[in-house]
């Protein structure tokens, strides 16, 4: 009987997680079912407590039960603590263990799919809330000169910077301004606010953007959002996020299964599918 995983998420018909761990589980050999769940808005503790009854090994979590994922967990792993927010659950030995892969899948696919390293780089967040949170540490682990966090509300941001000033190599490599301080080009430039689900532009100056800028938008459609468009117009080079989930998929599977899938062909077929 093939192991049982899901992913839990309101709305959930849409996600393509499915799919992507179908192809790992061909690829690597492993026996596993996964499927979509629906959990009622009001009801994320009492699905995942079915899904253990009934037999299921993990789950990802989707939109809009992160946070209530890290707290239902009996367990977190670091990368979730910091992160306030699970996309990755495991159950055994009666314990719900939470973690986050959101943040490597992120830096998987910059470094590995990319090929931008990050080390020694400027990396202009903008965004301080969980998409942001999660990705902060993974950055920090390959040594960046500066991740500057630019938020609307600068309070914020500059909660996030206190949080993870005792894992800084240096001082100031983590700092905080408001969308209007960002000041010089940056290496690499993350979109991590909710402004492309609403086909909107944060508020980043040109100045931030050159012809040797990376601008990763952690959101995907069939269409370059308006941030791409502005920064690609600016000189850069762009990216959405669907590498970043087919890489937050493989985390998430080798946490599983204890194998790492291949995912370079998988994100090929999805992005000649669009």
């Amino acid at each position: 009987m093939s192991d049982k995983y899901c992913v839990i998420g309101n709305p959930i018909g849409h996600s393509r997680s499915p799919d992507i761990h179908a192809s790992f589980a061909a690829e690597t050999g492993q026996d596993i079912a996964y499927e979509r769940c629906l959990a009622p808005l009001d009801g994320f503790a009492e699905t995942v407590r079915g899904l253990i009854e009934r037999g299921y090994r993990g789950a990802n979590v989707t939109v809009p039960f992160k946070l209530e994922a890290a707290s239902l967990a009996t367990r977190l792993e670091e990368r979730a603590r910091l992160a306030g927010a699970v996309n990755t659950l495991r159950f055994e030995n009666g314990e719900i263990v939470g973690d986050n892969t959101d943040g490597p899948g992120l830096v998987a696919d910059i470094v590995r799919n990319a090929g931008v390293p990050l080390t020694a780089k400027r990396v202009l967040l903008l965004g301080a809330g969980g998409a942001a949170r999660g990705v902060i540490l993974p950055i920090l682990q390959h040594g960046p000169q500066a991740i500057v966090i630019a938020n609307r509300t600068r309070a914020t941001a500059d909660a996030l910077v206190a949080q993870f000033a005792a894992l800084a190599a240096h001082p100031g490599q983590v700092s905080a301004c408001g969308f209007e301080d960002i000041a010089g080009a940056f290496d690499v430039v993350i979109n991590a606010t909710s402004a492309s689900l609403s086909s909107s532009m944060p508020p980043v100056p040109a100045a931030a953007f050159s012809r040797n800028t990376l601008a990763l938008d952690m959101m995907y459609g069939n269409k370059p959002s308006p941030f791409m468009e502005f920064a690609a117009s600016h000189g850069a080079t762009t990216r959405d996020g669907l590498g970043m989930l087919v890489e937050q998929a493989a985390e998430a599977f080798a946490i599983w299964r204890g194998v790492r899938p291949q995912t370079a062909a998988i994100l090929e077929q999805m992005r000649s599918k669009r």
